[in-house]
């Protein structure tokens, strides 16, 4: 085992969590826009992907690391060899249609369908994911832009293979985006020139393809301050004529490649707008609605990390749990004293197996609320698409912060587990654990850092339609309860549920009040309250899951099956012993909670 064909995929529990659990075979597939899709196509593809993504996709996934990017002069960034390598055979085998729908030359998957492959691709290399950007920026123009840009773009970048960034954030407006002061001024109808700086901006160039189509904030001139002054930008990096072929050179270039801790073959870039050559942009739908259009672009990015990070854990368990399978060293516990015991795997240690079962529990939870969360985006699409499908709309955007936040913070936290396992051997560029943290810490803070989720979470999606979104959900969970779902096997994982709800339900009693005190109150304890709410939805779901698993086993006939079952009752009541505690501390925290931090003066700092 080394860190070169990495990836260690749970196609199993993808599955599970597909067409047992959600059942998507029923629910989903072949129904609307998904028809020319059933449940063993489905199947097939997924499986045949994992393959490819454990060799193809791994394979360079090391490379993108110890190689470093380089900046020319024009602004060229050079990628790695097996970085392109890997993103050309990605193309060549059309997993790219995988995402579109039918009518832009796509297979039509479904959103669980196209979620379940982004999984497995973003976890054998992240760098390479985040360069198929330009397939998802192909769907945006489509829905959004105006006849006459579809017409000059989606093509173009689906069938030439193009690049695609979104570009908020500048020198002076990082998470603040509507302090931006990148500039567009009207030159012709939809056609505008931009001047400014962004930053940050992920694969702002690269050599892989022949042209980049960026979506650009800018401030029109005259426009009011604030993020409702921006309007949205298709900024090409080469200019494309309206018959849809490249022209000049755009005046947007790279002028600096950042030197980061992870992700280092991904090219963050500081992109100049116009400072030698007029960039000229189109505006998007030709329509000044930029901050909206561009959230149907940041909610993609926020799942996406969110994905990603539960994708880097669920690698990292599976790296762990072979080492611990194959690396002796030391006697059984329970015979430590005797000096002529047998040396055992280290799997045989309480200390390894807690520390692995945290790691899957925690993954799988996290896959859980995942894979919910696209089959309610599933239904979403076939109920006309997002805008159009009431409240599952709202709990759709309800549970993206956790998704983001909480993924992102706790594989983080759960990542250092997996190297633990390996012992000294973990820090080491050996083995893929090292890269995994480093690669993994930048999900808690880009896309909204993980207390900006927390105050989407508590002001956007609870405060805004008075809690009733999520009423609807703890209504759930309390009917699992009340069904005794999972029968006597699984009553006291679900006494623990019952409490945890309680304990959540009673930090809400705590803090709105509070709120209206003063919002230094939220400012300090909204993260505990996402941790909380996540944990218990994930709670919910895992005894949800092993309930189903209780109910196959007796069915089953595999003796992989069978294991695999009982690790689903095993993952729930770990997370019912082990996690769902956290929630009574959260609420203890915040029961004593006060403002004396604010109040303190700087210099005690």
């Amino acid at each position: 085992m080394t860190a070169t064909l990495h990836y260690k995929s749970n196609l199993r529990d993808v599955f599970f969590n597909l067409f047992e659990f959600q059942d998507v075979g029923r629910t989903t597939l072949g129904k609307g826009s998904f028809t020319s899709m059933d449940e063993a196509t489905a199947r097939d593809m997924l499986t045949n992907l994992e393959k490819f993504v454990s060799n193809e996709m791994a394979a360079s996934f090391t490379e993108s690391d110890r190689t470093p990017l380089s900046l020319d002069k024009d602004g060229n960034v050079k990628l790695p060899e097996g970085v392109k390598k890997s993103l050309k055979a990605w193309f060549d085998q059309e997993y790219d249609k995988l995402e579109l729908p039918e009518h832009l030359g796509g297979y039509g998957a479904p959103p669980s369908v196209a979620w379940a492959s982004f999984e497995m691709v973003v976890g054998a290399n992240p760098v390479s994911a985040f360069y198929m950007f330009g397939t998802f920026i192909s769907r945006v123009i489509d829905e959004l832009g105006t006849p006459a840009q579809k017409k000059r773009f989606v093509a173009n970048i689906n069938e030439k293979r193009w690049g695609g960034t979104m570009q908020l954030s500048e020198p002076q407006a990082g998470s603040d985006v509507g302090e931006g002061r990148t500039k567009a001024r009207q030159v012709k109808d939809d056609v505008y020139e931009l001047t400014g700086t962004k930053c940050w901006i992920t694969n702002g160039d690269y050599d892989a393809t022949e042209n980049i189509v960026h979506l650009v904030l800018a401030r029109p001139e005259g426009a009011g301050p604030g993020t409702k002054g921006l309007s949205l930008f298709i900024v090409p990096k080469f200019w494309v004529n309206e018959d849809g072929s490249l022209g000049e050179r755009n005046g947007i270039v790279c002028t600096n490649v950042e030197k980061k801790m992870g992700i280092k073959g991904s090219a963050t870039c500081v992109m100049s707008l116009g400072e030698n050559t007029p960039c000229k942009g189109l505006l998007v739908g030709n329509v000044h609605d930029g901050i909206r259009q561009m959230f149907k672009v940041i909610e993609q990015a926020r799942m996406s990390i969110g994905v990603k990070s539960m994708s880097t854990l669920s690698t990292a368990y599976g790296n762990a749990l072979a080492y611990a399978k194959d690396r002796v060293q030391g006697p059984d516990l329970t015979k430590i004293m005797e000096k002529t015991s047998p040396r055992v795997r280290i799997i045989q240690h309480p200390d390894v197996r807690r520390m692995l079962m945290s790691m899957k529990a925690h993954s799988e939870g996290m896959r859980a609320l995942v894979m919910w969360n696209a089959s309610l985006q599933d239904q979403i699409e076939l109920k006309g698409g997002h805008g159009k499908a009431g409240e599952l709309d709202k709990l759709n955007d309800l549970l993206l912060p956790l998704i983001k936040g909480y993924n992102s913070e706790k594989a983080y936290e759960q990542l250092h587990w997996g190297l633990q396992v390996f012992g000294g051997a973990g820090f080491t560029q050996d083995f893929p654990m090292e890269q995994y943290i480093r690669d993994q810490k930048i999900d808690t803070l880009y896309e909204g850092t993980t207390h900006i989720q927390a105050l989407d979470l508590i002001f956007r999606k609870i405060v805004r339609d008075g809690g009733q979104t999520l009423q609807g959900l703890m209504a759930q969970v309390q009917k699992t309860i009340d069904e005794k779902e999972g029968g006597d096997a699984l009553a006291p994982e679900r006494t623990s549920l019952e409490k945890t709800l309680g304990q959540f339900q009673g930090i809400l009693g705590v803090m709105l009040p509070r709120m209206q005190e003063n919002l230094y109150h939220v400012g300090l304890h909204a993260n505990r309250i996402l941790y909380s709410l996540a944990e218990t939805v994930i709670g919910w779901l895992l005894i949800r899951q092993a309930a189903l698993a209780l109910r196959k086993l007796p069915e089953s006939k595999d003796a992989k099956d069978k294991a695999f079952y009982e690790g689903k009752v095993a993952s729930a009541r770990f997370f019912a012993r082990e996690v769902l505690p956290n929630v009574a501390l959260h609420k203890k925290v915040i029961e004593g909670g006060d403002l004396g931090l604010m109040e303190l003066a700087e210099e005690s700092f």
